[in-house]
């Protein structure tokens, strides 16, 4: 069991208040806000130490680098916004997609991802 510390309280935080997954750039930055003196290696060594402990999800998004957000979120997907990269939580799924399976196959799982610009890069480039 991992003992308690600043930077995992920190990096936790970062991932708890986040509107959606993040990257481990975008961790580093939002922890730092909380504790200046955290580094990018030790980003990487807790969020694995998390997925590893079922804390943290890793998602993994065609062509880009795992993002990472907490574990136990209810079914959702991810708006990928195409001008600054960000990704937003999505709220809720178009359904069943058995339909669309070949016949006699059977749909276990699915990820839907959307792609456009957030509504900041929209205020400030439309």
């Amino acid at each position: 069991m991992e003992r308690k510390t600043r930077q995992r309280e920190a990096i936790l935080g970062a991932l708890e208040q986040s509107i959606g997954p993040l990257s481990p750039s975008e961790i580093l930055e939002s922890s730092q806000e909380q504790l200046p003196g955290i580094g990018i290696a030790t980003i990487y060594r807790n969020v694995k130490s998390f997925v590893d402990e079922g804390k943290v999800d890793a998602v993994k998004i065609p062509g880009e680098p795992d993002r990472y957000e907490i574990s136990g979120k209810p079914h959702h997907h991810h708006f990928i916004c195409k001008r600054c990269n960000r990704v937003f939580e999505a709220r809720g799924c178009p359904g069943q997609f058995d339909s669309m399976a070949p016949v006699g196959f059977h749909v276990d799982g699915h990820e839907v991802f959307l792609y456009g610009r957030c509504e900041t890069c929209l205020k400030g480039h439309p």
